[in-house]
């Protein structure tokens, strides 16, 4: 025998559900938004800063670092790289790389959120939130 649900909780599960499918397009398209406003930085690279140190005098600079080789080398050489050479704060290129990993990280954030309310809207949908045991 099925369970029986009453006409209350109905209205009140597709209520939630409206609210979670609603979050979510608001989600996707803060996340579409980000995505358009220019390049994204690969996964696992950031923007370091290093010293280079000369007789007398000491140079900052900054360089965008993945965790594996992404970055394409100079030619002749036609290999990839860890480093990206960004130059000098406030370059285009230092700032280009800041604002790709800003709007990486955005967009990551918003994707794992959208994830999980879409798990959430699942469970409320197929009424996995209750178990029994």
């Amino acid at each position: 025998m099925g369970r029986r649900v009453s006409r209350t909780t109905r209205q009140e599960r597709a209520l939630r559900i409206t609210r979670l499918q609603s979050a979510i397009a608001e989600l996707e398209s803060h996340k579409n938004f980000f995505s358009r406003q220019g390049e994204l930085a690969p996964e696992g690279a950031w923007v370091a800063r290093y010293q280079v140190k000369q007789p007398k005098k000491v140079y900052w600079y900054y360089k965008l670092q993945a965790d594996k080789p992404t970055f394409p080398k100079t030619p002749p050489v036609e290999s990839l790289s860890k480093y990206k050479h960004l130059g000098k704060a406030g370059s285009q290129d230092h700032i280009d790389s800041v604002m790709a990993v800003v709007r990486r990280t955005i967009v990551s954030e918003l994707q794992k959120t959208i994830d999980s309310l879409k798990s959430s809207l699942i469970d409320v949908s197929f009424d996995g939130e209750q178990e029994d045991i």
